[in-house]
């Protein structure tokens, strides 16, 4: 789905991370638009990039199954992860948007 674009939004998402984080342990209050802004930026675009990494994972460990299992097995556990990661991913952008 993603294709082409994931890698670089995965940098938009990492770097906007690295804002928010460094602007909490400098003291900034997590209401402050310098930790918020960069967060709900991060958070809303992971919500597709997991969502997109996830699908991927789901359909190549029904391809990797047949052929190596313990391949297909550790497909599905990367799967889970990023299911949760795209579950996280929603409620803290609620979760910044409503506070």
């Amino acid at each position: 789905m993603l294709g082409d674009w994931f890698i670089y939004l995965s940098v938009v998402v990492l770097i906007c991370g690295v804002i928010a984080i460094t602007a909490l342990e400098f003291g900034s209050q997590p209401t402050s638009a310098l930790v918020r802004i960069p967060a709900i930026v991060a958070l809303g675009l992971l919500v597709p990039l997991s969502a997109d990494a996830g699908l991927r994972s789901w359909r190549s460990a029904w391809a990797w199954l047949p052929v190596d299992k313990p391949r297909g097995l550790a497909r599905f556990v990367w799967a889970a992860v990023l299911g949760v990661t795209f579950v996280a991913s929603i409620v803290g952008v609620l979760v910044l948007i409503t506070a």
